[in-house]
């Protein structure tokens, strides 16, 4: 980069408005180390600073852009500039390495397209009809007798359909050591010491990891050999238009990634649902309601997925709890935003645990209330991306489908059988990083119906 470049890159990051490192300092501890309540500090930002604002030292400069114009730019990210890989791979990369996310480019394009037809309708339609009776005894043995804590109970019944779904495997006793390497290994994504220091966190996701690829690592021959009706064979068999298929060490990092994210991405949503139907027994009843108008035993995933109170109140929870709270990318070329000026090599961060409470483009943006999707509403389409809890442009999650999918699934049959509360006067106290759930596990009284 000649001097004169180097001159104008370093004058357009020096004027864009910096958090002095006293108030940074702050917001971290408030945060308990930007795990809690991300979005006080967020929006305290934005109102002090505008829409560009830098971040504390270190060898990172980095930028948090704000708004739904940000996040068209950064997500959709037409010109092509920002890297996904980089930032995912300093939080996540020893411990998930060539998750989907962790790809740009035409590396990518390319594992996508390979992925994609395990993620088609045809398939997912095949998915949740062997849901529904796994669904039915997971929760048909659940304590009704005494308060319960939902997020462990959710966290068991998305591994087991996880196992099932993904693997074709029935965990039984080894369900709790996967769980365990999998809540090892998200923990240790957020590690403050990355060395694999006996008795640390990060050591435990490592060795979690490790648990994963012998487990995983003994089934790839079977699979090509004789594929079941499961995601890992689908895996194993895929092949792209041109035919190219993903070898061994492929498949297991794709499968690994997808579990750790359909597991916990899944759980976060059910959780704050939950919590939210909990506190508004009339929206409860409204969802029951419909639930209960449905003939079928076993409704097919396009019949709930035509319900349109329980995919509002699905939605309207995902404004309010993104299981995401923050994007980060990393910027390949100079840019423009704003006004601003923002270098080659600066992180870049949208944040739709703001961009989702902004007064701007929701009314009333604290309240839950799945009408804002309604038609005659739709709050959600003031903007492109005003509402981005499962990404955006070449990075949308490829899932998502399958994830609302099995929310659906889940709180249909627990409407059918269930009505819960939560203690009174409780408030659900939210972790937000690495992935949104309740630090308390989530109090909850079911009342068989």
């Amino acid at each position: 980069m000649s001097q004169i470049a180097s001159q104008k890159n370093a004058r357009g990051l020096s004027l864009i408005p910096r958090v002095p490192l006293r108030e940074g300092l702050r917001d971290f501890m408030q945060n308990g180390g930007g795990r809690i309540d991300m979005r006080t500090g967020l929006q305290r930002q934005q109102r002090t600073y505008g829409n560009v604002v830098r971040r504390g030292g270190g060898p990172m400069r980095m930028v948090t852009l704000f708004g739904p114009e940000a996040n068209r730019l950064v997500l959709l990210d037409s010109d092509r500039i920002f890297s996904a890989r980089r930032p995912w791979m300093m939080i996540m990369g020893k411990i998930f390495p060539n998750g989907l996310l962790l790809f740009d480019g035409e590396t990518h394009v390319h594992h996508r397209r390979i992925m994609q037809p395990t993620f088609k309708r045809p398939v997912l339609r095949g998915f949740a009809e062997r849901m529904h009776p796994m669904i039915d005894n997971g929760i048909s043995a659940w304590n009704t007798s005494d308060e319960v804590f939902a997020l462990p109970l959710f966290k068991d019944l998305t591994l087991d359909l996880a196992a099932s779904i993904f693997l074709g495997v029935d965990l039984g006793p080894g369900s709790r050591a996967m769980k365990t390497a999998f809540e090892n290994m998200v923990a240790a994504s957020m590690s403050a010491i990355r060395l694999p220091i006996p008795g640390t966190e990060f050591h435990r996701g490592r060795r979690g990891r490790r648990y994963l690829l012998g487990y995983l690592g003994n089934m790839v021959e079977e699979r090509r050999r004789s594929p079941g009706n499961d995601m890992f064979s689908h895996l194993c068999e895929a092949d792209s238009e041109t035919g190219d298929a993903f070898d061994d060490q492929q498949v297991l990092d794709h499968m690994i990634f997808l579990m750790m994210a359909a597991h916990d991405t899944t759980t976060s949503t059910l959780c704050s649902m939950t919590y939210e139907l909990a506190r508004r027994p009339e929206w409860q009843e409204r969802l029951r309601d419909e639930s209960q108008s449905i003939q079928d035993a076993n409704p097919s995933f396009d019949t709930l997925a035509a319900l349109p109170s329980l995919t509002h109140a699905m939605h309207e929870t995902l404004r309010l709890y993104p299981p995401l709270p923050v994007m980060p990318r990393v910027a390949e070329e100079e840019f423009e935003f704003d006004g601003f000026t923002i270098p080659s090599g600066t992180m870049v961060v949208v944040a739709p645990i703001h961009t989702h409470y902004m007064p701007e483009w929701w009314d009333s943006p604290e309240t839950f209330d799945p009408d804002r999707f309604a038609p005659g509403r739709e709050e959600h389409l003031r903007h492109t991306h005003s509402w981005v809890p499962f990404g955006g442009g070449p990075h949308m999650c490829i899932g998502r489908r399958f994830a609302e999918g099995q929310v659906r699934s889940i709180l249909h049959q627990m409407l059918l059988r269930f009505r819960w509360t939560v203690p009174d006067g409780y408030r659900m106290p939210v972790q937000q990083a690495p992935i949104s759930i309740p630090r308390d596990g989530l109090p909850i009284r079911f009342t068989r119906i």
